[in-house]
């Protein structure tokens, strides 16, 4: 199992400091100069090369490569000039409102999967099988900012049934963890509670409805195949009730393989709610890094690119291990 653990651990080191260097790489190519971008088109060249000695920029770039990883690792992520802080603090402060909206999202598409797939399967009704196929191919293919303004159009501009782009809900009085619904519900503040799950709902379908999708098509594959296993065929014939057979035998064997995917799933949500943040105006890291894009703020996105790349990574790792710990030909193989 150490050999095994190892093993994972020196792929994702290698996989973080690869996407690293795609990140400097990446930046560094683009035609603006940050430090032109910084003091204007005003200022003199002493000015100019003061701020470039500040910033490290006239070092070599294996030398600039090195820094930034280094930095980034030691917490020194840059210093964000479009909000005058540095960019580490910004980004913990938003860090709460793209979890809560990432995990409501997961909630979604994992549990909503999971019944779907498991009442078509169960009542093996052909033409609901078929449309539940569709809906899936529909939420992978489906544009999330494009979803995110038909949900906008229908259900605010139209219906006038949920909140608009106007971000989070109230916040709680007493804050304990940043996540304005978790909190509310401890403080028994039920009003504060309804109004964030209000706001939360459309950006969480938007963001959910493509995992769920590809959970849908994933979990059904596993369970079809399950089910054409030798004791699924003995305890039918057994006279073992469905519901249990499902419920006891089919459902936790297909949905082993599932796990990798939710914990990959989970990881990309979190990182990647860039645009819907932006179409609904939440206040997370994704509304930030767009903000930060269109003020050419590259400390911002350097960081992010990396930040990111390091939560997919970790979470991905994590979900090895978990899956190595309970099925052995993981290990094995």
């Amino acid at each position: 199992m150490l050999l095994f653990v190892l093993s994972r651990s020196m792929r994702a080191l290698v996989t973080v400091f690869s996407s690293s260097l795609l990140a400097f790489i990446i930046l560094r190519a683009m035609p603006a100069d940050p430090v032109s971008l910084i003091v204007g088109p005003f200022a003199n060249e002493e000015t100019i090369r003061n701020l470039t000695e500040d910033l490290g920029l006239d070092l070599p770039l294996h030398v600039q490569y090195l820094t930034y990883v280094r930095d980034f690792f030691q917490g020194d992520w840059g210093f964000s000039y479009s909000v005058g802080r540095p960019v580490r603090d910004h980004m913990l402060a938003l860090l709460p409102a793209s979890a809560e909206l990432a995990l409501s999202a997961f909630l979604i598409a994992v549990l909503g999967a999971t019944i779907i797939v498991i009442i078509t399967r169960f009542l093996n009704n052909g033409p609901i099988d078929v449309i539940i196929r569709l809906f899936a191919l529909l939420g992978i293919g489906i544009p999330q900012f494009w979803l995110s303004l038909i949900l906008l159009i229908v259900f605010f501009e139209y219906l006038g049934m949920l909140p608009g782009p106007t971000g989070r809900g109230a916040e709680p009085a007493n804050v304990i963890t940043g996540l304005h619904s978790v909190d509310a519900l401890i403080n028994g503040q039920w009003g504060i509670l309804a109004d964030n799950l209000r706001s939360l709902l459309l950006p969480s379908i938007a963001l959910a409805l493509a995992p769920m999708g590809y959970l849908i098509r994933l979990l059904r594959a596993n369970i079809m195949d399950v089910e054409q296993e030798g004791f699924v065929t003995v305890l039918h014939a057994k006279g073992v009730a469905p519901l249990s057979i499902y419920g006891l035998h089919i459902l936790p064997n297909a949905f082993l393989p599932t796990l990798t995917a939710a914990g990959l799933i989970l990881a990309q949500l979190i990182g990647g709610s860039v645009l819907v943040e932006g179409v609904f105006s939440w206040p997370g890291v994704g509304k930030y890094v767009i903000d930060s894009v269109l003020r050419q703020d590259f400390a911002v996105v350097q960081a992010f690119i990396l930040l990111s790349a390091v939560v997919y990574i970790a979470v991905n790792l994590l979900v090895d291990i978990c899956y190595g710990l309970i099925d052995p030909r993981v290990r094995v193989s």
